[in-house]
């Protein structure tokens, strides 16, 4: 297999993901507009609007991340997958193309809230905006890997949005994006301590307050565990679709 007939197969994913977001421009505003009033109404409400920026930031990630790759599921159902899983393209190459295509995604519309910043009082120097853009991108790279790692078995649209949100919301919860380690209690704070998406955080926190609360982890170390995170998953997606096609999953 020659690098061409890798890479072009990806790229063509890669396209035909950013088409059909083009293509649903109603996608933004929901993607986006959702942690906007969730951060606007809960941080207005503690009157932190400062505070609550970051978690907000990462939930609309995870929001575009995860949910873009539902459209596995649909892609199954038109027959588009099996294409894709039949041809003489090699079958990893669908999830790198999807996973990249995703995430480019789901790393725009992070830039997109990230453009609110100001209304929270964040006025972050040039050099850490670039850097908070990379570590959006690295943060919706491993949600987007999970996301297709979690939807290459399911069947239904309905039972993967169930999964997310049974699985995600509550860890998004004891991330730190509501409350900080040092005022949970003993066991939160441990599953804090565990949470990937603790070290998802973090990272944000760091470089868009330049500080951070009590108990929250290192810039460093959360940036590597989240890309470790991303890989781990990435490279589980891939092993997967390697994996002999079953009627389950083509």
């Amino acid at each position: 297999m020659t690098p061409a007939g890798f890479f072009l197969p990806v790229a063509a994913i890669v396209a035909r993901e950013l088409i059909r977001f083009w293509r649903e421009k109603a996608r933004v505003a929901g993607f986006v507009g959702s942690p906007l009033i969730f951060w606007l109404v809960i941080g207005s409400g503690f009157g932190n609007l400062k505070f609550f920026f970051a978690g907000a930031l990462t939930l609309t990630v995870m929001f575009s991340a995860v949910f873009s790759t539902m459209s596995l599921i649909e892609d199954r159902r038109e027959g588009f997958l099996l294409s894709m899983l039949v041809s003489p393209a090699p079958r990893t190459a669908v999830v790198y193309g999807k996973v990249l295509g995703a995430a480019t995604l789901a790393w725009f519309q992070g830039l997109i809230f990230l453009a609110f910043a100001p209304l929270a009082g964040i006025k972050p120097s040039l050099l850490a905006l670039v850097q908070t853009a990379g570590v959006v991108y690295v943060i919706s790279f491993a949600f987007t890997a999970l996301g297709f790692l979690l939807a290459w078995r399911m069947e239904s649209t309905q039972g993967y949005h169930a999964i997310v949100n049974l699985l995600l919301f509550p860890l998004w919860m004891v991330s730190g994006a509501l409350f900080p380690a040092s005022s949970a209690h003993t066991w939160i704070r441990a599953v804090m301590a565990v949470n990937p998406l603790t070290y998802a955080l973090a990272p944000l926190r760091w470089l868009l307050e330049g500080t951070a609360p009590e108990g929250t982890p290192g810039l460093g170390v959360s940036v590597v565990v989240t890309a470790a995170c991303g890989l781990l998953l990435w490279l589980a997606s891939a092993a997967l679709v390697a994996r002999k096609p079953t009627s389950s999953n083509a």
